[in-house]
């Protein structure tokens, strides 16, 4: 059995989550950009090989969307926690 940690249940069969998709920044406008940049956004994948921050969601748990720093070669979880906004530079 595979383990995922929430970070407000604990550890849960990887079952009990769905996954998001790897972490990308939102443009900051989105509807002043092309077509063109905004599919690319939605479905353009990195697909790197590495660590990879992903978004990850426990629906059959607590209901949060969570971050995890998944390594996509071994497919170890290196550490979950919840997303936090950037702060704005003023």
């Amino acid at each position: 059995m595979v383990l995922l940690e929430c970070p407000n249940c604990g550890a849960r069969n990887v079952a009990e989550f769905r996954y998001g998709g790897e972490l990308k920044p939102r443009p900051a406008q989105p509807m002043a950009g092309s077509e063109e940049s905004w599919v690319d956004f939605v479905f353009m994948k990195q697909n790197k090989l590495g660590l990879q921050a992903e978004w990850w969601y426990h629906r059959a748990g607590c209901g949060i969307w969570f971050m995890a720093e998944r390594h996509t070669k071994s497919n170890q979880v290196v550490k979950t926690y919840r997303w936090q906004p950037a702060e704005k530079a003023s």
